[in-house]
């Protein structure tokens, strides 16, 4: 399959430049022509050359500003540019490398040295391109493995307590809706950019009790409520799983997956009002995910059958999520729950409770 041509976008504003550079390019690349600025942005913007070569002095809109604006873009930023000028002092050149031109192509043009240069500098990012290819494959190909292994460690706690059921695949889809409705509040920006932290959230959700797997069978089974002795022990759980994951995972700690993993396990027992433990966090001092997890694991234990309690309405459990709202939960996130909390029985039709 024959190769596709590079394509050059030639920039300037004298025709007779633009002739002599089409005549030098067109044999060897698709070339693309602007007298201007303005029109060089919208071609590029149409065609995404691979690389420009952008006249200095033009008016309205010169070289600089022209690649000003560029730099500015998203889809243009990364395109090399060679900038076209008859100037040769240093400081114009300073002003064109300090704004990430790659060099300076001097008038008039030397057709087999413009040949050569076009040529070295396309070979070169044809690598760096390809370099990058490879090493966002290797990312993908790494963080599949580690949610492949964040996903196995938290199969252990479900295995461990026979009354569970479906209560991981519940409390997973709760923190995934709200880590979406979320995502559109602007002071989550920062814990939720992207769609992508939405799936690190959900799969570390499942985590949340990992630490359980430290907990004697006597009390993570006793089928009634816990003493007051029996509940200290199961407090300990959270710091567990901290401290399990950490282990687990300690050349990954800067992993932002691994990392929101440690946090709900840690801190999803924590209350917004500073009561709750290991660490007594208080407020926006709780981890995002942990509080996501903080509202999912209540109603969850709610609506949920125990061998102590039956299970509870679903709206009276929505209610309960209210009460606690700025007390015991983050406000947003029950907000983000109400915004959920009809989607929610449905859910709990398709993962109902399974004994082991």
């Amino acid at each position: 399959m024959e190769q596709a041509k590079a394509k050059i976008l030639v920039v300037d504003d004298t025709k007779t430049n633009i002739e002599v550079l089409e005549n030098v390019l067109m044999d060897h690349y698709d070339v693309f022509v602007a007298k201007n600025g303005k029109k060089a942005i919208e071609i590029a913007e149409k065609v995404l050359p691979d690389l420009i070569l952008l006249d200095v002095m033009m008016p309205e809109m010169n070289g600089y500003e022209t690649m000003r604006a560029m730099k500015g873009m998203e889809s243009l930023k990364n395109i090399p540019v060679f900038f076209l000028t008859a100037k040769s002092d240093n400081e114009s050149e300073q002003i064109g490398l300090d704004l990430g031109a790659v060099d300076y192509i001097g008038k008039p043009f030397n057709p087999q040295l413009v040949l050569l240069r076009v040529k070295n500098q396309l070979e070169y990012k044809r690598q760096r391109d390809h370099l990058h290819e490879l090493v966002d494959e290797k990312t993908a190909d790494l963080r599949r493995t580690l949610k492949v292994m964040l996903t196995s460690l938290g199969s252990l706690a479900e295995f461990r307590d026979p009354e569970t059921g479906g209560h991981i695949k519940r409390t997973q889809v709760i923190v995934q809706r709200l880590a979406e409705v979320l995502q559109n509040n602007p002071k989550y920006t920062q814990a939720i950019p992207s769609s992508e932290y939405v799936d690190f959230y959900a799969t570390a959700a499942p985590l949340h009790d990992i630490g359980k797997v430290g907990i004697e069978d006597e009390i993570l089974r006793k089928p009634a409520k816990l003493n007051e002795q029996e509940r200290e022990i199961m407090s300990k759980h959270p710091r567990m799983g901290y401290d399990v994951l950490m282990d687990a995972t300690k050349e990954l700690h800067d992993n932002p997956m691994v990392r929101i993993a440690a946090d709900i396990a840690l801190a999803h027992h924590e209350r917004w009002d500073g009561q709750g433990y290991p660490s007594g966090l208080k407020g926006e001092e709780i981890p995002v995910g942990a509080r996501l997890m903080a509202v999912a694991d209540v109603y969850d234990a709610l609506v949920s059958r125990r061998p102590y309690k039956d299970a509870y309405p679903h709206q009276f459990a929505v209610g309960e999520i209210v009460k606690a709202k700025g007390t015991q939960f983050d406000p947003d996130v029950v907000d983000a729950f109400l915004a959920i909390a009809d989607e929610l029985p449905a859910t709990y039709e398709l993962f109902k409770d399974q004994t082991h």
